[in-house]
């Protein structure tokens, strides 16, 4: 059970010294004057208006703001405990897309008998495999696909977005190296997005149910092709439904150093959005570059980027606002001045963010790059002969 008391000693909450660091560096702030990291300190230790106010909702808790604290608080740990407690008395976030997200992520927890596992909502989870994609029952390598295929329903006209395209080109790139991983037909949502939106419950329902999934194929290890999966598999799942027993990759730390077979080609500029998931969570910043240099693209450097990458300026499918779009215009344009024709991330949520505000026509005529996700862009590069 979280407890006030108990967040502010685990998170060195009461250690803040005022000073305004984090506010200084923060990108809602920078966006919204009257959003403060200190403040929400503040809130915490005073024990007043901490699980009301709307900036515990506000912040994107993209982990720009702990490095340059100088007393080590953890504002990120303290802004997700938290919203598990305000989520505990009834609060909730202003959620985008009208909870269609957050509900098939509770409709995947409902269990067995009544779920997702019923004749009228049966998943089709491999239903995006093609037939030149190989699978196998009995590999020690299992690929973790997470809410692609959902996004790209419900995204793909919309925004173009790359839905199914990300898990087929991350399976494509697998064979390649000669692996043929286990893809489960029951897997459910991660979590990620429940979890950092305070419903605590519900996410360890859907940790235990992957989990105990995972856990009975064998494998050593998982690769997914999501930063925010591997955040969740790698970090919050032992912390909460315990040990997985198995190594958590993100696509681009496995075939960083692997010798690619690419086909000839003319030398693309692309520059990398690190997610902040897979960057400043895992610090996991060299393998992606390398994975698109072993391709064969030339990688050029936004101003921040590495540890001082901003965020894409959404998280958790919640409270997306006009400081939001602030946010992933800036990142937008800092992509654009690098001269680069691609804007590659490895976050799903990342590309779909990045391209909704390219979506607005005056910010689409103004930036237009393109967004595209790094494992169908190395990919891309394969030769297959």
């Amino acid at each position: 059970m979280i407890t006030l008391q108990r967040t502010i000693a685990a998170t060195r909450a009461w250690a803040c010294l005022d000073c305004g660091k984090c506010t200084g560096v923060c990108p809602v702030s920078r966006h919204d004057g009257r959003f403060s990291p200190r403040r929400t300190v503040a809130d915490a230790l005073l024990g007043k208006n901490a699980l009301v106010s709307q900036r515990l909702w506000a912040c994107l808790t993209c982990g720009r703001c702990s490095p340059v604290c100088p007393a080590n608080v953890h504002y990120t740990t303290l802004v997700r405990d938290l919203r598990i407690e305000a989520h505990a008395v009834g609060e909730r976030g202003p959620c985008t897309h009208g909870d269609v997200i957050h509900g098939w992520m509770r409709m995947m927890a409902v269990g067995r008998s009544t779920g997702l596992t019923t004749r009228e909502w049966v998943q089709d989870r491999l239903g995006w495999l093609d037939d030149g994609l190989r699978t196998s029952l009995s590999s020690d390598t299992l690929f973790f696909v997470g809410c692609a295929p959902y996004y790209d329903v419900l995204f793909r006209d919309s925004l173009g977005i790359e839905g199914v395209q990300v898990p087929r080109a991350s399976v494509r790139l697998l064979n390649h190296l000669g692996i043929e991983p286990v893809v489960l037909p029951d897997e459910v949502c991660c979590g990620h997005d429940l979890l950092w939106e305070g419903d605590v419950a519900t996410f360890r329902r859907l940790a235990e149910r992957n989990a105990a999934l995972i856990r009975e194929t064998g494998v050593r290890r998982v690769v997914t092709g999501c930063a925010e999966c591997a955040r969740t598999l790698r970090v919050d799942y032992p912390q909460f439904v315990g040990p997985l027993g198995v190594e958590v990759l993100h696509l681009a730390e496995l075939i960083a150093d692997c010798k690619l077979q690419i086909a000839d080609c003319t030398l693309q500029r692309v520059t990398y959005h690190d997610p902040c998931r897979l960057g400043r969570h895992l610090g996991v910043y060299d393998p992606p570059r390398r994975a698109l240099e072993a391709a064969g693209y030339q990688v050029v450097e936004m101003a921040h980027s590495g540890p001082t990458a901003v965020c894409c300026g959404t998280s958790g499918w919640t409270d997306c606002g006009a400081a939001n779009k602030g946010i992933q215009v800036a990142r937008l344009r800092e992509a654009v001045a690098t001269g680069a024709e691609v804007l590659v991330t490895a976050c799903p949520k990342c590309q779909i963010h990045l391209k909704c505000a390219l979506a607005d026509k005056e910010v689409g005529a103004e930036i237009g790059i393109a967004v595209r996700d790094l494992g169908t862009m190395v990919a891309a590069q394969i030769n297959e002969q």
